[in-house]
């Protein structure tokens, strides 16, 4: 078959023939960043095959970019994805290619058959949730999810096109001032703070989406993009149209505020509420005839205002309960424009550099000091993920562990590793390094003195891995949890959880006095007021303990008697309290917080526990009195888990900087520079927390520009 070939003088004029060993047979659609093809295998398998433009081909920054979609898409299981079957960011003409999935977009249904059905929307919005579950417990934050890049399989919609997704933690970067999205499904916060989106902005434009398909039109339509930017961040949506029964969900996933949207978790629970029976009609009412032509696979673009239905005469303002109302301002598209135009202007230009001076792999020492900074991993960006352990400060990014001397920051061993991304700093496990590799293909224990392999073992695929003491817990996709010895690699115990389904374990340093501290594995009940917490021990696999406690209970710490520490959150996963419960004389400690804390981590020393919110607040509550004993703003608009050492908290923030505060008055007694480097848009939800270093008072911290550096703990005001 001659390559396919396009009417014009454009570099694309002619198309090429095979993208690796693939033949492309015909064009399903063209976006901003390639043209998409069906294709086959050698074997005969349909491929949809997208070929990046010619003139993009030549661009160091997206190639990059691309590289980044592919990973994305691979890290997402294809169960509400088209799976990424092979790809070669490297080609001359970079290609990716995925299983072709029959079925026209949301965007092409709606137009041809009209809004759909209350049964139908029903579910759409439980398989969407369950596409963004899947997608955010990888670690991935789509982006830019709307009706063109919703696939109406048979089997239940499908979400396609990873081109700007990004980690949840940032580790894939946003150039500084860029707004990346398509407006009329962007949430709020993709406007006011493109740095700082997280996975509740693909929960609000689900909830675009579901009024798109409800009406034909979104919650904020205009012609322009800055009267649909204005509306986004200051209107109340425009739900004419939307079943009542979905109304008020719907109008909790288009939240202003992330931390006030529910999670996919608590959208299908709502949703079985809703219909107590599932309406299982396909969303497709019949095959797709041959005139229809291919479905395209994944389009790029906003759809033309042409082709938008006509506006609706009516319309309809759901108003959050408790909330004041938002503000109702009509202007037309000229005085919106001047509104935004200068803002949107400027957010739409060129990336910058901060000017951060790349530290080489030599250790940089600070004068007459133990402190030192180094970059380990000269390529790339992103803040490492390290741990104190074997006498070393061990260390991760995607794809690579790495071994420092804590003396001088001295690189002893590195070595890559199998896996896209990394849950945490590696440990060790039975005297062996041991990286976490959720994601990855196999499961290693590591000589802490040479980095090479003691023991290796298979991961199936779907494995998440927890490690408490020197046992390794792997959990299967289908529940079942194999403990592995860490000295050896060898089984220890195989079973599951009782009325666990897929236990997801949280673990903890230290824990009960003997032994391995244990696992413990939550279940919130449907309403949200009851958390049944079951700790398992990980050497053995039986149930040490059960409970059923009141609230919705996140837990963040164990100490050595056995007390396990939870926040009680809301359903925004906002924290309201902390609770702290002892199972040796069955007790429960309850202290309520002043105020909502979003987004918050904590960590306890004693009696003592400190949260840190999302904005940077930091409160300082005493378990024992019941007492809140201060609070600081810190201006850290994303902070790590706060660390008490001696008389000091420690805090990393998303821009590199290591803060103190004294851990009696609250008071902010030293902090670092930021270090964000070239691309000062790489910012992490979570950033990793800072690590004590030996017993000279030394803390070690890690920046977004890929440093790890020590500075002395005993003296912050000297940073």
């Amino acid at each position: 078959m001659a390559p396919q070939r396009n009417i014009g003088a454009s570099a694309e004029a002619e198309l090429p023939e095979y993208a690796g060993h693939y033949r492309l047979e015909s064009r399903l659609g063209s976006g901003g960043m390639g043209v998409v093809h069906l294709a086959r295998s050698t074997s005969g398998m349909k491929l949809a095959v997208k070929v990046v433009h010619a003139e993009l081909a030549r661009d160091p920054e997206f190639r990059g970019r691309f590289r980044q979609e592919v990973a994305a898409a691979r890290k997402v299981s294809g169960a509400f994805t088209a799976p990424v079957v092979d790809a070669d960011p490297q080609a001359a003409r970079p290609w990716m290619a995925t299983l072709f999935i029959p079925g026209p977009t949301l965007s092409e249904q709606v137009k041809r058959k009209g809004p759909m059905t209350a049964p139908q929307l029903r579910r759409l919005m439980a398989g969407l949730a369950e596409a963004l579950r899947d997608i955010h417990r990888v670690g991935v934050v789509h982006r830019d999810l709307k009706p063109s890049n919703v696939l109406l399989a048979e089997d239940g919609p499908k979400v396609i096109d990873f081109g700007i997704s990004r980690p949840a933690d940032s580790e894939l970067r946003t150039e500084t001032g860029k707004l990346i999205g398509t407006p009329p499904f962007m949430a709020p916060e993709q406007f006011r703070r493109p740095r700082e989106v997280g996975p509740a902005a693909d929960v609000f434009a689900l909830g675009s989406v579901l009024v798109h398909a409800a009406t034909g039109q979104g919650p904020f339509d205009s012609d322009s993009p800055y009267v649909v930017a204005y509306q986004v961040v200051h209107d109340e949506p425009d739900l004419t149209g939307v079943p009542d029964s979905l109304a008020p969900l719907v109008l909790r996933c288009l939240a202003k505020e992330p931390a006030d949207r529910p999670t996919p978790d608590e959208l299908m629970r709502e949703l079985r509420s809703v219909a107590a029976s599932y309406d299982t009609q396909a969303f497709i009412p019949g095959q797709r005839t041959g005139e229809d032509g291919p479905a395209p696979v994944a389009p790029e673009r906003p759809e033309p205002a042409e082709r938008r239905p006509a506006r609706r005469p009516l319309r309809r303002t759901l108003r959050r309960p408790g909330r004041r109302a938002g503000r109702r301002v009509v202007l037309g598209a000229g005085a919106a424009a001047l509104v935004l135009v200068g803002g949107l202007a400027a957010a739409w230009g060129s990336s910058g550099d901060d000017g951060t001076p790349r530290v080489g792999g030599a250790s940089a020492r600070a004068a007459g000091s133990r402190a030192w900074t180094v970059r380990p991993v000269p390529a790339g960006e992103g803040m490492p993920q390290c741990a104190y352990g074997a006498g070393k400060l061990l260390c991760a990014r995607p794809g690579v562990v790495f071994a420092l001397s804590p003396d001088d920051g001295r690189l002893l061993w590195r070595r890559s590793v199998d896996t896209r991304s990394t849950s945490g700093p590696p440990v060790v496990s039975g005297g062996l390094v041991q990286p976490y590799t959720d994601g990855g293909s196999r499961l290693a224990g590591l000589d802490p003195a040479t980095g090479r392999d003691v023991w290796q073992r298979h991961l199936p695929a779907g494995t998440t891995v927890r490690y408490a003491g020197d046992t390794a817990l792997l959990t299967g996709a289908d529940g079942a949890v194999t403990g592995v010895d860490g000295a050896t690699g060898a089984t220890r115990w195989h079973g599951a959880v009782p009325g666990r389904g897929v236990p997801s374990f949280v673990t903890f340093p230290g824990g009960s006095g003997a032994g391995s501290g244990p696992a413990y594995a939550t279940r919130t009940s449907a309403d949200g007021t009851r958390t049944q917490v079951t700790a398992v021990d990980p050497d053995t696999g039986r149930v040490r303990w059960d409970v059923r406690l009141k609230g919705w209970l996140k837990p963040f710490a164990a100490q050595a008697d056995g007390s396990v520490f939870f926040l009680d959150v809301d359903s925004g996963y906002g924290a309201r309290a902390i609770v702290c419960y002892t199972p040796g004389n069955r007790s429960t400690r309850r202290v309520a917080l002043p105020t909502v804390l979003a987004g918050a981590h904590a960590s306890v020393r004693g009696d003592v526990v400190h949260v840190l919110a999302t904005g940077g607040s930091l409160d300082a509550v005493d378990m024992g009195s019941g007492r809140h004993l201060w609070h600081l703003e810190t201006s850290v608009s994303r902070g790590s888990v706060p660390v008490a050492r001696g008389g000091t908290v420690y805090v990393t923030g998303s821009d590199g900087r290591l803060l103190a505060v004294d851990a009696r008055t609250g008071a902010l007694t030293g902090q670092t520079p930021a270090r964000l480097g070239s691309h000062s848009a790489e910012v992490m939800s979570t950033p990793p927390a800072p690590v004590s270093v030996g017993r000279d008072g030394r803390v070690c911290a890690t920046a977004p520009d890929g440093t790890v550096f020590t500075v002395d703990g005993r003296s912050p005001g000297t940073w």
